[in-house]
This record gives C-alpha cells, sequence and structure tokens, in this order.
C-alpha cells in the first residue's frame, strides 16, 4: 500500500481514511482488503440490528462494499469520516432492499377475475397505452429516461444513479418533474 497522499495531512488520518484514501486514488487492492475486513463484520451487525435476516445482511455487505469500490472516487475526507461515509452507503442499501421485499397490499394480490375481458375493454386499454405512450414521447428526453428506467424498468432511484453516474436529487427531481407533466397531459383520461 503506497501512500494516499504526498502532503503531510496524512498523518492526521485514521488508518481507515488512509485505506480508502489509498484505494480512492491508486486502486489499492490491499487497502481495500483492510477496509473490507475492518467494516464488513461491523456493517453486518449494523444491518441485522436494522431488521434484516443474517443471510440477507451478508449480500446488503457485498454489495455495499463493492459499491465502496467502484464509487472510491466520490469519497471526500474533507466531507465525511470514512466511517460515516460507509455506513450511509448501507443505511441506503439497506432501505432499498426493505422497499423491494415490502409485501404487496392486498388490493394488488387478489386473486384475477375467471371471466376474460371484452373486446371494449381491451380495445380502451390499448386506446389509452397509446394515450400514455405519446406522453411520455413529449417528455424532456432526461425525464422521460428516468421515468422508464423507474416504473417499466423497476429500477430503484439509487440504482437509477448509480446506472447513469447523476446525483439521487437529480433523479428525484426528473422524476417529480416527468410525473407532474404527465399527469397534466393526461388529466382528460379519467
Amino acid at each position: 500500500m503506497t501512500n494516499p497522499t504526498t502532503t503531510g495531512e496524512s498523518a492526521a488520518f485514521s488508518d481507515q481514511t488512509r485505506w480508502m484514501l489509498a484505494v480512492r486514488d491508486q486502486r489499492d487492492k490491499v487497502a481495500f482488503g483492510l477496509l473490507f475486513d475492518h467494516f464488513a463484520p461491523r456493517l453486518k451487525g449494523f444491518v441485522i440490528r436494522s431488521g434484516a435476516k443474517p443471510a440477507q445482511a451478508e449480500d446488503i455487505v457485498q454489495d455495499v462494499m463493492l459499491s465502496v469500490w467502484r464509487k472510491a472516487h466520490l469519497y471526500d475526507p474533507a466531507r465525511a469520516q470514512v466511517s460515516a461515509w460507509i455506513y450511509q452507503i448501507a443505511r441506503n442499501r439497506n432501505i432499498d432492499m426493505a422497499r423491494r421485499n415490502r409485501p404487496l397490499p392486498e388490493a394488488l394480490t387478489a386473486e384475477e377475475p375467471e371471466h376474460e375481458p371484452d373486446a371494449g375493454q381491451v380495445m380502451a386499454l390499448e386506446q389509452e397505452a397509446d394515450v400514455l405512450r405519446a406522453a411520455l414521447d413529449r417528455l424532456n428526453p432526461d425525464q422521460r429516461d428516468i421515468i422508464e428506467r423507474a416504473y417499466l424498468g423497476e429500477l430503484t432511484h439509487s440504482d437509477i444513479a448509480e446506472v447513469t453516474g447523476l446525483p439521487l436529487g437529480t433523479i428525484k427531481s426528473r422524476i417529480r418533474l416527468g410525473l407532474e407533466r404527465l399527469r397534466h397531459e393526461l388529466k382528460d383520461l379519467r
């Protein structure tokens, strides 16, 4: 593992911060191994205390540490301690997993009706789908892309941010603005 900075300020950093800086600046695998060994058991306990089962907690920890490796370039020791940065990633991942595993409301899990819809219903649904497609096509391309990823691709906001590299706030703003425009354009469908 090489010295993460060229100035004398590295001596003021904790071991974990020096390891993180080595991962960020030199993609140091040894430093990442040290980070993993230090944080993985702590993160697992944190996630289990948050309500996850042990097997799910291990999956979350693996995902978090993979994100640490992939997003190391985003770490700034002036903004947060490395532990706070990593635990925030773990918290967000845990929330995402809980949302994915949330049971569907009873109304959505009810069994399908035993009769086939009539031709009129099918035609009405197809017409509504065409109107929706046209409204989506009129959206700003950035908003349309994010909305399609969120609702048609079933990605979480965090997944979209990770895939696109956009900040989470930008993702949420584009979805909100796009949905408002769609709501306005589709108000006559009700």
